[in-house]
Parts: C-alpha cells; structure tokens; sequence
C-alpha cells in the first residue's frame, strides 16, 4: 500500500531529472552537440592528415544522430552538410562509389523522415503530460504555506514516475471548526488509486466545513469508502489515515488514527512519536460501531507535527535496515517547514538511493500568523 503528493518542488526537481532524457526529459547538451562534433572532427582529421583517411562513412552516422535531438529541419541541413563534405574535393573524400553517396542520401532522407514523425510524437506527449498535471493538480492543489495559524508544506514523491498523485493524499483545511489536516494511504498506488483519493479527499473537503470534531469527520470519510465500495463486491477499497483539528490558536491539536501509527512531535532538539491509538482502517464500515478514539496534544511555540508515510518508515538501505525516521530528524530540523521535508528527502535517498514506494511527508508549524500575511 502506498502513494502520495507533495506541495510541489521545482518541476526539474520533481519530475525532470527523475524522469530521464529517455522517460520525456529535454535531450541531453550532448545529444544535441554529437552529429555537429561529428561532422567538424572528420573536416578537421582530414584537413590536417598528410594522406587522404578512409573514413567518409562516419558521415552516413550524423543524419541518425541528428534525430536523438534535433528536428527536421535541422536534420535535413546535418544531412545536406553530410553530402557536401563527401563530395568537396578539400576534403579528399570525393571520389566514393556511387553506392555509398547514395546510401548517405537515402540515410538522410529517412532520418528527416523519422525525425519529422518523433517530432509531432513529443509534441503530442508534451501536450497529453500537460493536461493530466492540470487534471492532477486539480485532484490535489499544492499546500498554500499557512492555512490560519498554521505553517505547512507537503512533499510528495511518486514510485510510479511520471505522476503527482497517487495512493497517498493529503490536505489541509480551513473552516469554521477550525484548521483541518488530513494525510493517508489508500490501498494499491500509482494511477489506479486516483479514483480513491480523489473521492476520500471531495469527502474531507466537504467534512470540515460541517463536521464539528475529527471523529465525526472520519466516519465521513469511512463512509465515503463504503458506499463508494458497496456496488463491487471485489473492490475491497480501504485505506489508513491521521486526521488532525487544530483550535483557533492552534494551541492544541487533537489527532485522529485510522490504522495509522501518530505523528512525530518535534520539540525542544527532540523527536517523539505522539501516543495515539492506531483504530480501524477506513473504508471497513466500522466507525459508527467502534468510533475512533481522539486524542488531544497541547502545543508549545516552536512545535512541528511531522507526518509521514511508510514509504519513508519502511525504507530499506542495502543492509535490509529501515530507515530511523525518529532518530534522523532532530539533526535535520529546520524552522522552515518545506526546508524540513526537503532535507528528510535527501537524508532518505542517502539511506535508500533506491527508493520502491511512494513517499509522502507533511509538516505542520503551528503558531502565531505573521502580520500583514
């Protein structure tokens, strides 16, 4: 089980260098330096040799080296260059067979062809990527960095690359009960899970603005799940998550687990896993019967709430060992709420460079709103 968002990083941060020059990343300076170099390296060898080199037919590979990068029309000049410096006589290369003039012809003309066809294939794929980030930030906005008196910032790292959301969510709500947040762990990740999240998340939205306290507001939340779930017999839809409700100074908090352990409390250089009950998972139609318990934390100047998902906890380095999320962070801390998640990130990729699931992290700084913010 896992997935997740993020308040989003840079967009080379997230996606760019992650994804790769082959996953949809612009290509490489050296892809799109190689055929000229090419090109200027047989002029030069064959101006500066005393006796003529047999290497015109590393021409016939610039036209092809031409398309990992370039459009046709660049394509198509590389390729006319390719002609002209086989058949300049300065170059003591123009006296080749007819047949190999004629396949640096043909090679050149299929690799504008192939070009021409990858170009409107990118073109295609740059403007489907776009809509479905816009989809999916509509699915899950990034975090504004206060909701009321509350700083927060959410980091989200997808183990299916190329997507913002996944089994994971979380948000954070204003309303008239109070500052709401919620972080979970739908089942399954990646796209599948969206329909879910989407749905848990509509659910929450609508919650805190008539949900007077947490426990109310998870049973809204399991019976979303539930009645979602009821018209498939093998859906089996179920989720974990921590509901949080801050009073109006965000002085206290009280927390909500649903098969999820609590948050970690960071206060005074110290990090410590808030006492709170892991109840039943969402979705099993079992709030009304056994209500969550709700358990109320008083908070002092300077504390954060730190929340994460087991794609951090449940981290492997190449020894077997998990990640000590608890141990790590009060040598991470930062007073800057997205400062903090973003250390945690590298600390953990140090860790496990090769991370498998979904991450997802949300701090929570509550405190006095700054004037004039």
């Amino acid at each position: 089980m896992s997935g997740a968002r993020v308040r989003l990083p840079p967009r080379r941060d997230r996606d760019g260098d992650r994804r790769g020059w082959l996953r949809g990343a612009p290509p490489p300076l050296w892809a799109r330096v190689l055929p000229w170099a090419l090109l200027v390296l047989v002029c030069l060898a064959e101006l500066v040799s005393p006796e003529p080199l047999d290497i015109g037919f590393l021409l016939g590979a610039i036209p092809p080296l031409s398309v990992l990068a370039h459009g046709p029309v660049l394509t198509a000049v590389l390729g006319a260059l390719a002609v002209l410096v086989l058949t300049t006589p300065v170059f003591g290369l123009d006296d080749p067979g007819s047949t190999d003039l004629l396949t640096v012809c043909f090679v050149s003309l299929l690799s504008v062809l192939l070009s021409f066809v990858r170009s409107r294939r990118d073109a295609q794929l740059v403007t489907e990527r776009t809509v479905a980030e816009v989809v999916q930030r509509a699915v899950v906005p990034p975090l504004p960095e206060r909701v009321g008196p509350v700083r927060c910032a959410g980091l989200y790292r997808a183990a299916q690359r190329g997507t913002l959301v996944g089994g994971d969510f979380f948000d954070v709500r204003a309303g008239p009960y109070g500052v709401r947040a919620v972080m979970g762990d739908v089942q399954g990740h990646g796209l599948s899970a969206v329909a879910t999240v989407t749905s848990l998340l509509g659910a929450f939205r609508e919650a805190v603005l008539d949900q007077p306290d947490p426990g109310a507001l998870a049973a809204r939340l399991d019976r979303r799940l539930t009645v979602d779930s009821a018209g498939d017999p093998h859906a089996e839809l179920f989720a974990t998550a921590l509901l949080l409700d801050f009073s109006a100074d965000a002085g206290t908090v009280r927390i909500v687990a649903c098969g999820q352990s609590g948050p970690l409390l960071l206060r005074d250089g110290r990090a410590e896993e808030l006492d709170v009950e892991p109840g039943t998972p969402l979705g099993l139609g079992l709030a009304d019967a056994t209500p969550p318990g709700v358990v109320t934390v008083r908070l002092r100047p300077g504390d954060r709430l730190f929340l994460a998902s087991d794609g951090v906890t449940e981290a492997r380095n190449a020894s077997g060992a998990f990640y000590p999320l608890a141990e790590r962070l009060p040598g991470l801390d930062r007073e800057d709420p997205a400062a903090l998640a973003e250390q945690v990130w590298s600390d953990l990729l140090r860790h496990s460079p090769d991370v498998q699931d979904d991450v997802t992290m949300l701090v929570l700084a509550p405190g006095p709103k700054v004037p004039g913010r």
